[in-house]
């Protein structure tokens, strides 16, 4: 686990170095390409470090470990921009819509409805990632790929959701490259400029792809 400021400074120029030669080397669309440092299961010691170091994007799975850590980080770094990057129960949307900057996870017609209602109560518009069931497993959330383009309108037509993009992650043990252009074509179908895709183990290959936001966890912080 990182735990200092020269460690986590190194992990950061590592992953940034690796991110701007996957980007000049495949011409990725995007002049920059987001890194979103996925924080989940670490405690705001080990947090810290990397927001001493400059960064400012985290991601987060679960609500109440968020709720738990970042409002006394915020305190000290007020600049934070806060991913739910895992699935969203609507019982926990109110407090997602508080917390977070931005929700990645928008996956059901009835969850959309849900944060577009706590949206209006706290008058707060967050832009939202619909996330897609890119690998079509029955074990993952995400809407279907066929739905997905649908989807995308509904959300915006009848529920006035700000979407700017799309999410997903593939399926373990194959090739990432195919499901990352897959999603690149169901953006441009729907719509939509942003990709968020690319994890530790393959976010160059979304670079390749066209990611605009890359979440990148272990690489930075170590094993969990």
């Amino acid at each position: 686990m990182v735990e200092t400021l020269q460690g986590a400074s190194a992990a950061l120029d590592y992953i940034r170095t690796r991110m701007e030669k996957a980007r000049r080397r495949f011409g990725a669309p995007p002049e920059a390409v987001e890194l979103v440092a996925v924080s989940k299961t670490f405690a705001a010691e080990a947090v810290e470090p990397f927001l001493v170091a400059g960064q400012r994007v985290f991601g987060e799975n679960r609500v109440q470990e968020a709720k738990d850590k970042w409002p006394a980080l915020r305190e000290r770094y007020p600049d934070i921009a806060l991913h739910l990057i895992g699935p969203l129960q609507t019982n926990k949307a109110r407090e997602a819509v508080a917390l977070f900057d931005v929700i990645e996870t928008l996956d059901r017609d009835k969850l959309a409805g849900v944060l577009a209602a706590e949206m209006a109560r706290l008058d707060k518009r967050l832009p939202c990632f619909v996330q897609v069931n890119i690998g079509g497993e029955a074990q993952k959330a995400g809407i279907a790929i066929g739905e997905a383009v649908d989807f995308v309108r509904r959300c915006r037509e009848e529920h006035g959701l700000e979407i700017v993009g799309l999410m997903c992650i593939p399926p373990d043990g194959q090739p990432a490259g195919p499901y990352f252009a897959l999603l690149a074509e169901l953006a441009e179908a729907a719509g939509v400029e942003k990709l968020s895709m690319g994890m530790s183990g393959d976010f160059e290959t979304a670079i390749a792809m066209g990611a605009t936001h890359v979440r990148v966890g272990s690489a930075l912080f170590g094993r969990r």
